[in-house]
């Protein structure tokens, strides 16, 4: 049998779950451990610190709808919760994986109740904010926009790309970074060290390297750290330890797991790094980020596929091998996969990164493609044009064409781009690798075909221009 309810703010509340919310004995410590005030928040000087920007508002009392962009565990939702103490207001929570238009309807009912009847702001949290479609964040919009509710969105993805414009021009985008092992050793050490909320009455000491291991492997994660730490105190429990070592913390942790949304933001980070560490020509960092997206779980294909991109358009010319050993690694690796499979692929991101750097070939595809999307389809010239037919031949296709093989050094100086462009450059070699020596040669093509003389030499002998 339920118990009897009472109404809260507009909501029946289960007096069971009142009294259970009460109970701490029920929650996990990270629960328990969430910091209650602005001070007991660590990890986030960069938005809390005194003069910092948040701090600022926060003092004045003027605290705008805002997004939280961080990653896990870094206090998004604590500091939601104590922004709404701060500003003494209900606060309504959310989850955009679980809620609909429906729910944010009767939310802003009971929102306006509050204004109306009691003078009193609500703070809407919406967790994973990203995963909101447009119309829902779009149902949001009038009332962030009255002040019916001071909106607190927290996300993991970056807002640029996953929440709506309209939305987020009312919105101010704070920045949480995920916290460093001392931060998360600080956040340990409290939960050791409280007798309220924390596990201090349990009697159980932890080593300094067991909670130096516990921040390692918790990847800047304090919910994670706390996790850890109240599994470790389980396991020496029931061995009847008094002192938590950094194998019992292996023990707990098990399988670490890398902190890599594939759908997410973190994985176009670590693919950054990896591009950005190869064009950089560091093959120490571009095998590391490579290994990284790998042991994460990664598809090895998709990584292969941005091998062989880079090899094009950040190698090109200037190491014409870059693009065969890349797809030459993914060949490979089709042929052998997993686990072999890595030692070509860790072989393709070392050569890659140690081979000379060229952007030529993608400048070119820039240039030219601006042209034609700007002048449109330009006509063939006619000396270009096959005239297999008499009725071709007639209309002169094919006229004036000059064969580069009856040419001294098979070549003759042309002009083959559409008239309106004769002269256009597209193609740059650089001076590095291979494409120094690309350049010499087209330097004296160019040269020929701007004004030297034509040598002499023959018309195409078989009448078209064997292509």
């Amino acid at each position: 049998m339920r118990a009897a309810v009472s109404t809260h703010i507009g909501r029946p509340v289960d007096l069971f779950q009142a009294a259970a919310d009460k109970d701490l004995g029920n929650k996990p410590l990270a629960e328990r451990m969430r910091p209650r005030t602005l001070d007991e928040i660590v990890g986030q000087d960069q938005i809390l610190g005194e003069g910092r920007a948040l701090r600022r508002l926060i003092g004045r009392g003027e605290i705008p709808s805002m997004l939280l962009w961080g990653p896990p565990g870094s206090g998004k939702t604590t500091l939601a919760r104590i922004l709404a103490d701060v500003l003494a207001a209900e606060f309504e929570s959310v989850s955009a994986v679980m809620s609909g238009v429906r729910e944010l309807r009767q939310i802003v009912g009971r929102a306006k109740e509050k204004r109306d009847y009691h003078r009193k702001r609500t703070v809407l949290f919406i967790d994973e904010i990203h995963r909101f479609n447009k119309a829902q964040q779009d149902a949001l919009l009038p009332h962030v926009e009255s002040g019916l509710v001071t909106l607190v969105g927290a996300t993991t993805e970056n807002p640029s790309f996953e929440v709506n414009a309209a939305l987020l021009s009312r919105c101010k985008v704070f920045v949480l970074a995920a916290l460093d092992e001392a931060a998360l050793v600080q956040v340990v050490r409290a939960a050791l060290d409280d007798g309220e909320r924390g596990v201090a009455a349990r009697g159980i000491t932890v080593t300094e390297d067991a909670a130096q291991a516990i921040a390692t492997s918790s990847h800047g994660d304090a919910r994670r750290a706390l996790n850890t730490l109240e599994v470790a105190l389980d396991l020496a429990e029931a061995g009847d330890v008094l002192e938590i070592d950094v194998p019992i913390i292996e023990e707990a942790v098990q399988h670490k797991a890398l902190l890599y949304d594939k759908a997410g933001d973190e994985h176009y980070g670590v693919v950054s790094a990896l591009i950005k560490s190869l064009r950089g020509s560091d093959p120490d960092a571009a095998v590391y980020w490579m290994v990284r997206m790998l042991e994460a779980g990664e598809e090895p294909r998709y990584i292969l596929r941005r091998l062989v991109i880079f090899a094009s358009e950040d190698i090109g010319n200037a190491d014409p091998q870059a693009l065969a050993v890349a797809t030459d690694a993914l060949r490979a690796f089709e042929l052998v996969g997993l686990p072999e499979g890595v030692l070509p692929m860790t072989q393709a991101a070392a050569y890659l990164a140690c081979a000379p750097k060229s952007n030529a070939v993608i400048k070119a595809y820039g240039a030219a493609r601006k042209d034609i999307r700007s002048r449109g389809p330009l006509p063939v010239p006619n000396k270009l044009r096959n005239a297999p037919t008499r009725l071709m031949k007639s209309l002169d296709y094919g006229k004036d064409y000059k064969y580069p093989h009856n040419f001294s050094g098979n070549y003759v100086a042309e002009s083959y781009l559409p008239e309106e462009l004769t002269g256009r450059r597209y193609y740059e070699p650089s001076d590095q690798g291979a494409e120094a020596l690309i350049g010499e040669r087209l330097a004296g093509w160019r040269a020929a075909r701007d004004g030297s003389a034509d040598p002499e030499g023959g018309a195409d002998p078989d009448g078209d221009d064997k292509g």
